[in-house]
């Protein structure tokens, strides 16, 4: 459980988490806003992460607000719109899990070349309707975490000693199922179909190295360009979030199991975990991160004092072409 320091700790680092993940999902937004108003329209891999950078960005308004309320307002005057926060951060939480699943998925599906059967149909006929998946990840998003109200208990008008105004604290069988519940759908079904796809890109990747490298004779080593950034990010998601659900379901059992309301630092991870995304997402496109780095440059050129903090700019290879399709 968070002391008062330990808890004003958490509401900075939050605070410094939410500056970067706002930068980042801006950035997002503005470049595939740029892009839509050049092609007037806007492919699907640029469609998922809009979606996933406006609920970043929610999500971490709404965390910052959150940890604002529950370090000022000691004696719970205001718990119950802390409780109504706490379900719309959950929702939005399982809102970036399901769409980032997603973009893996979409990546996966486009990457990967299989023989057609059955399962490649299904993959096909999803990819096919993005709009219509990232509507229904949404809405589920948060009709299942409504439910969520009930399973908390917030505190009127009493100081709770380092607890938080409004937690997760489920009090019998049905608040405690719920909370499984939610682990499964939140943390573990993402997971499984997120590792699936990453193990079918690492393969695909291997496959495709050792192809051709027999075609050149070893002679040089093999380019794959912008599709192996692709690889590289999507793999990197993939990590990003396994580490992030390992730490989240420990929380999560800590409050359920050991009674300690650790709910402060499930959202600060949950904080940790839309920042370090997001900058994996703008790494990810070669054309984002150049532009990123170059307009990094120019801005430290007005300072000449920060000059040693330069970034080496990265030569555009040949035959470069955008990742989306």
């Amino acid at each position: 459980m968070l002391s008062p320091e330990g808890k004003l700790t958490a509401w900075l680092l939050t605070g410094f988490l939410a500056i970067l993940t706002i930068f980042f999902n801006m950035y997002l937004l503005l470049v595939t806003h740029r892009s839509y108003r050049k092609k007037h329209k806007l492919n699907p891999a640029d469609f998922i992460i809009t979606a996933i950078a406006l609920a970043s960005i929610s999500q971490q308004v709404l965390t910052y607000l959150w940890q604002t309320i529950d370090v000022i307002d000691t004696v719970c005057r205001i718990s119950l719109m802390a409780a109504i926060l706490l379900v719309l951060i959950f929702s939005l939480k399982l809102i970036i899990f399901w769409s980032t699943t997603f973009l893996t998925f979409y990546y996966g599906t486009k990457l990967v070349m299989e023989p057609v059967h059955c399962y490649t149909r299904i993959q096909e006929a999803i990819v096919k309707h993005v709009h219509t998946v990232l509507a229904l990840i949404v809405v589920s998003g948060f009709a299942n975490c409504v439910p969520l109200l009930s399973v908390l208990t917030y505190y009127n008008g009493t100081s709770a000693e380092f607890g938080d105004c409004g937690s997760i604290m489920p009090t019998d069988t049905t608040g405690l199922a719920y909370v499984f519940y939610y682990v499964i759908i939140s943390d573990i079904i993402p997971g499984i179909v997120m590792v699936k796809c990453s193990i079918s890109i690492s393969y695909h990747l291997a496959k495709h190295l050792l192809e051709m490298k027999a075609s050149s004779n070893g002679a040089h080593g093999p380019k794959l360009g912008t599709q192996m950034r692709v690889i590289k990010m999507t793999l990197s998601l993939v990590v990003v979030y396994i580490c992030f659900v390992a730490v989240d379901i420990y929380t999560q059992m800590t409050v359920v199991l050991m009674r300690e309301n650790t709910l402060a630092l499930t959202i600060l991870f949950a904080s940790v975990y839309t920042t370090v995304s997001a900058s994996v997402l703008v790494y990810g496109k070669k054309s984002y991160w150049k532009e990123l780095i170059a307009s990094y440059n120019l801005f430290l050129e007005e300072y000449p004092c920060f000059s040693s903090m330069k970034v080496e700019e990265v030569k555009t290879e040949p035959h470069e072409h955008s990742h989306g399709h």
